[in-house]
């Protein structure tokens, strides 16, 4: 344990934004996974409802800081390539 007083503090804060952060990133992965579900069962217009909540809730993760661009735009990127994947197969 910390015995200066503004480290005391640090280690609150840094408890805190990793509370944070954790469930931003746990919001990004259960929105991904509902995403997924959707591609797997062939369901396309779900798929196409949960697209633009699913790139919603990356870009707030990016925008928070949770997430570097690149990383968010390679979650987005590869969301969209699987939307593009089951239009194919339905048209």
């Amino acid at each position: 344990m910390a015995n200066i007083k503004s480290q005391k503090k640090r280690i609150l804060v840094s408890a805190k934004e990793n509370k944070k952060n954790t469930s931003i990133r746990t919001r990004v992965k259960n929105a991904i996974k509902k995403f997924n579900a959707a591609i797997d069962a062939g369901d396309l217009e779900l798929a196409e409802k949960l697209y633009p909540e699913t790139v919603s809730v990356i870009n707030k993760a990016k925008s928070e800081g949770v997430y570097h661009i690149n990383a968010a735009s390679r979650r987005i990127h590869t969301i969209s390539v699987s939307l593009d994947a089951l239009r194919a197969t339905k048209a």
